[in-house]
């Protein structure tokens, strides 16, 4: 069994705003065939695009599922981006749903949103500029019988019920998928793994056939091979995470055991 330092971890509050959607001012986008197009994914309310959902069904660019905020000043912006982590509970705070629940599903680097999941009833009634509350805790997550294993972006009571396991020296961590490092894009070479995202390219579909890479859902875990995300994310050959960079792992002393669950 995995011991944490969950009982030291510094819990605190933090809010921010759902956004308006969000275009480029150049408002195409470039597509890996040459082609161009205007799509919609980033910012406000995903009424119809959630967690569980195939990450290919939607016609759209950077999709965002659920609700995206952020705090409207860019310096408050590092820290609620910073401290939010996956599987932290929200709370609306103000507007018609105002103290309905959810929870925060990921990151989105770049624009640096955060992503977060309410019931379809809330979805439908929550607006742009809304103010989100989120009980933030999970930074400072560490193992105390796993090795040099590390977490990031980790609500310790969300890696509870993932089902991580720690038994002959290595970390027995149940994934969707497991996914080459040479298929990964945007995100390789940034400075830390505690924001922001990196991005599975599927362009290739010899590639996205051998691995199931079109199977992804919004939202699964993923284990990314041959990759140490301890310090920032590698600029060549990625460590067991979500969208949202939900854990890491190195891969000494200990090993990481990446098994598929359906």
């Amino acid at each position: 069994m995995l011991e944490t330092n969950r009982d030291a971890l510094l819990a605190t509050t933090i809010a921010g705003e759902v956004t308006a959607p969000v275009m480029q001012s150049s408002i195409y986008d470039v597509t890996h065939d040459g082609g161009v197009q205007i799509l919609p994914g980033m910012g406000g309310v995903s009424l119809n695009a959630r967690v569980g959902d195939s990450a290919f069904h939607f016609v759209t660019e950077h999709l965002e599922p659920g609700v995206s905020a952020r705090h409207p000043d860019d310096k408050a912006n590092v820290g609620f981006n910073l401290l939010a982590c996956v599987g932290n509970r929200a709370v609306v705070a103000s507007g018609d749903v105002k103290g309905a629940t959810g929870i925060v599903t990921g990151k989105h680097g770049g624009i640096e949103h955060v992503l977060i999941d309410f019931p379809a009833e809330v979805l439908e009634r929550l607006l742009p500029g809304d103010r989100i509350a989120i009980r933030a805790v999970g930074v400072g997550l560490a193992f105390r019988n796993a090795g040099d294993l590390r977490a990031f972006n980790c609500d310790p009571a969300f890696l509870e019920r993932w089902g991580v396991e720690w038994s002959d020296g290595a970390a027995h961590v149940p994934v969707a998928r497991v996914v080459p490092a040479a298929v990964m894009g945007s995100g390789l070479g940034r400075a830390t793994v505690s924001r922001g995202d990196y991005d599975i390219q599927t362009f290739d579909d010899v590639m996205a056939e051998r691995y199931g890479l079109r199977e992804i859902r919004l939202g699964d875990i993923v284990a990314i091979t041959d990759a140490d995300h301890s310090y920032a994310a590698p600029t060549g050959p990625a460590p067991c995470r979500s969208a949202s960079s939900c854990t890491d792992a190195r891969r000494s002393p200990g090993t990481v055991r990446a098994s598929r669950r359906s």
